[in-house]
């Protein structure tokens, strides 16, 4: 319940914060220029500082939202992944190994190999 609603506060601020750096004067007007002359509801410096406070409020909010959102999360998530897994690994025994009804296999037979004689040896005999 806590975190869905710190969720929902967090999409909130992000929307807030968009809008309140959109309408920040720039070097160039940006979209500031949609708000029309507002200077004499902000104060004779205008919408400036009004602007720069309230984003910086809302961002120090943001902040803590986000902190508050890790605590709770970390809270609900005291188990880790791992732990919940199962091991399904199937062990299989090696190929190698003879079963208890199976007769062993026979050893390799070899064959006698006959080496060709040096030439040094052939040119002896003739």
């Amino acid at each position: 319940m806590t975190t869905s609603f710190l969720l929902i506060v967090q999409i909130v601020l992000v929307v807030m914060i968009v809008i309140a750096v959109l309408l920040q004067k720039s070097s160039s007007i940006g979209l500031g220029a949609y708000s029309g002359s507002n200077e004499s509801v902000f104060g004779a410096k205008g919408p400036a500082s009004f602007l720069a406070k309230t984003t910086f409020v809302i961002g120090f909010l943001f902040v803590i939202n986000t902190i508050a959102l890790g605590y709770f999360y970390s809270k609900a998530k005291n188990v880790s992944v791992v732990d919940t897994l199962v091991e399904t690994t199937n062990v299989v025994a090696p190929a190698s190994t003879p079963t208890p009804n199976t007769e062993p296999t026979p050893a390799p037979v070899t064959l006698p190999v006959t080496v060709p004689a040096t030439p040094t040896e052939q040119n002896n005999t003739k």
